[in-house]
């Protein structure tokens, strides 16, 4: 759409006034003219003589101070030019009023409408790019959660249907002591994975929100921690860890970063080989870094993994199963921090997570316990 420029609109105005002003006095003592040709006195008193005693107090300060009757029309005068200005001025803004309607009627159902303004270089073209700019993230926003709905119904919508086949089948007959174990080992392991699935989509949620508070917490103390909690999952896997953690302060909230170890260090567990190997690293640039020894990952699928409910289908030698949130979940926290998250594969070494953060003041040597 063509949308003219209140800048131009101005000028045309501010041109006029320019043009009249000059004229503002002859206005005035023509107006003061008319007055006193067809107007009411002033006061009583002829022209040239003082006011008696008995004269109004208008009469008395027209007569000491002459100047006051052509201030008064000179007023008159710039109060009926504001009265034309306003109008002029909302001539000057029409083009913005007309984006009012436009934008107000912009929904869910029409988030493809653009004002195309043009390559114009005047403020209400920039403007109107830049609308359409904001729209274009909205859409993609609006258009990635719409399908992380569709997902997340859909996953739920399978563990459920299943609770209700078992509890279906357990109403429908009699069953002995080892059906009935059995149907309530099968419950609880469905209901364990909607219990997954529930939280991760919490700490999605909530890391989507940004953060709170920021704190400085060293990430290397945080790391730690995590990988001796998974120490012996990983020998029962036959998998060995090896780390390198340095000093590494980040700013930001515990709970989240410890999300964070834990889901790369839980996929990269997940995802390995026995006999294999779980390389951690923590440091100035990149903060973190995890890599497996596991299936071969293409190179054009690695971003992908990034997306909720993306899962690998290669081998696993960990079958707890999963909501396919983990690596969803770690680039959503690390965005809340700030940072950036990128995975690679050469296609035949696993898969290696790179996390960088932005550096804080305090040497991270010397960073406050996390």
């Amino acid at each position: 759409m063509s949308l003219p420029s209140p800048a131009r609109r101005m000028l045309l105005v501010l041109g006029a006034f320019l043009l009249v002003s000059p004229f503002v006095t002859t206005a005035a003592e023509l107006l003061l003219a008319l007055w006193r040709e067809f107007g009411p006195s002033w006061c009583a008193t002829p022209e040239l003589r003082a006011p008696g005693e008995d004269s109004s107090f208008v009469c008395v300060q027209v007569f000491r101070r002459p100047r006051i009757p052509l201030a008064v029309a000179v007023t008159v005068v710039l109060l009926a030019l504001l009265a034309v200005g306003y109008p002029a001025v909302r001539w000057c803004l029409r083009p913005l009023r007309d984006l009012v309607p436009v934008i107000a009627n912009v929904g869910p159902q029409n988030l493809g409408h653009r004002l195309k303004p043009g390559p114009g270089r005047d403020e209400l073209a920039v403007l109107g790019r830049t609308i359409d700019e904001m729209m274009d993230r909205i859409a993609v926003g609006y258009e990635a959660q719409r399908r992380f709905a569709a997902d997340a119904s859909h996953e739920l919508r399978t563990p459920l249907a299943v609770q209700r086949t078992l509890i279906e089948v357990g109403l429908a007959r009699t069953l002995n002591d080892d059906q009935l174990a059995l149907l309530a080992a099968q419950l609880l392991e469905t209901n364990e994975r909607n219990e997954r699935l529930i939280e991760g989509l919490l700490v999605l949620s909530e890391s989507d929100r940004g953060l709170l508070t920021r704190t400085p917490l060293r990430l290397d103390r945080i790391v730690g921690a995590v990988l001796d909690a998974h120490r012996a999952r990983a020998e029962e896997a036959g998998v060995t860890i090896v780390s390198r953690l340095a000093p590494r302060l980040v700013a930001g909230e515990q709970v989240l970063l410890e999300r964070l170890a834990v889901n790369l260090v839980q996929n990269g567990l997940k995802y390995n080989r026995p006999g294999g190997t779980l390389e951690v690293r923590v440091g100035p640039d990149p903060a973190l870094v995890v890599g497996n020894t596991g299936d071969d990952v293409p190179p054009d699928e690695v971003a992908a993994l990034f997306e909720p409910f993306r899962r690998r289908s290669g081998k696993r030698i960990d079958h707890s199963g999963g909501a396919g949130l983990g690596l969803a979940i770690a680039r959503s926290i690390t965005r809340a921090h700030e940072g950036v998250i990128t995975a690679s594969s050469s296609g035949r070494d696993g898969l290696r997570v790179q996390v960088t953060f932005p550096p804080v003041a305090d040497d991270p040597a010397a960073g406050a316990d996390g």
